[in-house]
């Protein structure tokens, strides 16, 4: 039967204390195109300035948003049949 510190002993034989550099874009490739350029933009969330894809907004699709937002689950999904309802009757008519 195993003992009580085999646990531990063995969790410690696994430790490695390499040091990897993480610099080398030959070691480490970016792993999907512009995903370093994201998180960096949340390094510093206080900012004055709105982000990139909320200064082409205007006022109406802000609205839009925060109706979209606070809108239930059920009643997202029955205004997202009535946009695909209405899409549908779009293509019927051209």
């Amino acid at each position: 039967m195993a003992s009580p510190n085999g646990g531990e002993d063995f969790e410690s034989s696994l430790l490695s204390f390499e040091k990897l550099d993480r610099a080398s874009p030959d070691l480490w490739p970016e792993q999907l195109p512009g995903v370093s350029e994201f998180a960096a933009s949340f390094k510093n969330p206080i900012t004055n300035s709105p982000p990139k894809w909320m200064a082409e907004l205007e006022s109406e699709d802000i609205e839009m948003l925060k109706e979209l937002g606070s809108l239930t689950t059920a009643n997202l999904m029955e205004k997202v049949k009535g946009l695909q309802n209405l899409a549908y009757q779009l293509g019927l008519e051209e």
